[in-house]
């Protein structure tokens, strides 16, 4: 089963007059649907945008998984344990709040800044925060994640081409940018896809597209 999330449906937040303007895919903070707290698990996709020298104050995390995907612009993060770096279109940063973290992020770069913060439920809770950054992974490359069972898949795709989604008992698809059809419909950028039991799907590209793909094959376990 396929249901499609379009971008003009999200959930609008942030803060307008700090130059942040952030799009949620599922319930977060003020926004309560109990209908729409994840999916497989996947418990936020937030579309962030912020302008020159906007950002987040220093806030905490802890046991989720954060990976962030820049589609424009440069990310700078900077966290309680001592990690800073500036992260740019094409790398993927993943941190793992664990037992307790607090960190910062802001447009570090000299136009705006697009980028989008997916939130998973790790498979073990109360483990060491941990942080990294893969610059530059190649299309096509998984990214496991190393504390829950979740795999993402980055695909750049030319009008015209295909590419399989993976099968599982939870695919998440989000359009980074461009249009492609999957399943009989149209994704644009900011659409998002959620798939139940995805078997032998693929997705065509419309026009250039760049496009997140979760592989997901439990669901949160808690206690």
């Amino acid at each position: 089963m396929t249901q499609v999330w379009r971008a003009e449906d999200r959930y609008r937040g942030g803060e307008a007059d700090a130059g942040i303007d952030t799009r949620h895919a599922f319930s977060f903070s003020g926004h309560y649907d109990p209908d729409n707290v994840r999916f497989g698990l996947l418990v936020a996709c937030n579309e962030e945008r912020l302008a020159r020298g906007a950002g987040f104050a220093l806030h905490p995390h802890r046991d989720v998984e954060i990976v962030t995907w820049v589609a424009e612009g440069e990310l700078e993060h900077r966290d309680s344990t001592g990690q800073t770096s500036l992260v740019r279109p094409g790398d993927v940063q993943r941190l793992s709040a664990g037992s307790g973290v607090r960190h910062t992020e802001r447009n570090a770069g000299a136009g705006p800044l697009r980028f989008v913060q997916m939130w998973l439920v790790p498979g073990e809770f109360g483990t060491p925060p941990e942080y990294e950054v893969v610059h530059g992974i190649a299309d096509n490359t998984p990214f496991a994640l190393p504390r829950t069972d979740a795999v993402l898949h980055v695909r750049r795709l030319a009008a015209g081409a295909r590419t399989a989604v993976p099968d599982a008992a939870w695919a998440y698809v989000h359009v980074v940018r461009g249009q492609a059809v999957l399943d009989g419909a149209t994704l644009r950028t900011g659409d998002a896809a959620r798939i139940a039991d995805a078997h032998a799907l693929e997705a065509r590209a419309e026009t250039d597209a760049e496009l997140l793909m979760w592989e997901m094959h439990a669901e949160p376990v808690y206690g």
